[in-house]
């Protein structure tokens, strides 16, 4: 994508997802702006647009791309039309009831399997889900996420082996200090 294609891209993002305004995060942080997932995947346009960029950050060797809860689900199956990989879908804890699992969708087992999720702030959640993967038998070392904000994400994910692979990243996003979760 040109420079252009990004920066028209990130306006589109931020006019629809972006939401100014104080947000508390489960940690207690406060944020003045929040990315609202939902709003860009309600937008098919938009989501098919976001999707198609992405396509490009995904690995030549990836065979399976793994969606996690809530705001990855929308983005993997958007991302799988674009590419035709198969996606896997990650709960954050296992369903308690029926299956019982915390892995769905497409095989993974011994598969490379690229992350997908919405904003990475401080990794933990991906570093979670990538363990996870990794001790069902798949190995991860990509994450792709539509936003990323400095807080952090990409070191830590680093330090255990998974590269971080941003559509775009605060500073990319218009407005003061690029806007939102």
């Amino acid at each position: 994508m040109t420079l252009t294609a990004t920066s028209i891209l990130a306006s589109r993002i931020a006019d629809t997802a972006c939401v100014p305004g104080r947000f508390t995060l489960p940690d207690g942080q406060v944020l003045d702006g929040y990315f609202d997932e939902y709003r860009l995947a309600a937008d098919p346009q938009l989501l098919h647009d976001v999707a198609d960029a992405m396509a490009a950050l995904v690995p030549e060797d990836a065979e399976v791309l793994a969606g996690i809860e809530l705001g990855g689900v929308p983005l993997a199956i958007a991302l799988s039309a674009a590419t035709g990989l198969p996606t896997a879908f990650l709960r954050r804890l296992p369903k308690r009831y029926g299956s019982k699992r915390q892995i769905e969708g497409a095989r993974i087992e011994g598969r490379r399997v690229v992350l997908v999720d919405d904003v990475v702030r401080s990794g933990g959640q991906l570093l979670t889900m990538a363990r996870i993967l990794r001790v069902a038998g798949a190995p991860v070392t990509d994450a792709l996420c539509v936003l990323e904000r400095p807080l952090g994400g990409r070191r830590l994910l680093d330090e255990y082996g998974v590269a971080l692979h941003p559509l775009v990243t605060e500073a990319d996003l218009p407005g003061p200090s690029g806007a939102a979760s």
